[in-house]
């Protein structure tokens, strides 16, 4: 579902960026979610244009869909969070020594699948192992 917005203003702040409709509605979502223009500079931040649906960043090749703006998780939480807040995590090779699915585990980083709460502390619990076993070296 595409969504167009007339969009009236657009800033950042902190680890998050803001909207501004022509109707008045203010919108916001974490930046997190994007680590191109979370780690951009102000100058590159600044140089985006609006589509039909979205905006693109043409130097750091990011696009960000005007829809993101009004779903309803717009902070990374959990595995999300833990992930995302942490780059040097390599989701493939965390799954791969869990024996689950890559795509899976991509699911849940990403906000497209929630884990159970079982599922949530098997993985917490491998990155726990993995970062002992970095500490012992």
């Amino acid at each position: 579902m595409e969504t167009e917005l007339n969009v009236k203003r657009l800033w950042f702040d902190g680890d998050r960026i803001f909207m501004e409709t022509e109707d008045g509605k203010k919108l916001s979502q974490s930046l997190l979610w994007y680590h191109r223009l979370l780690h951009a500079t102000p100058e590159q931040r600044n140089k985006y244009r609006f589509s039909y649906s979205g905006i693109h960043w043409e130097e750091i090749d990011e696009d960000v869909s005007f829809e993101s703006f009004t779903r309803k998780n717009d902070e990374p939480e959990g595995i999300s969070k833990l992930f995302l807040s942490h780059p040097e995590l390599n989701a493939s090779a965390v799954a791969r020594k869990m024996g689950m699915k890559q795509s899976l585990l991509s699911a849940y980083i990403h906000g497209h699948k929630k884990p159970s709460k079982t599922r949530e502390m098997e993985i917490r619990r491998a990155i726990r192992k993995i970062g002992r076993e970095l500490a012992a070296v």
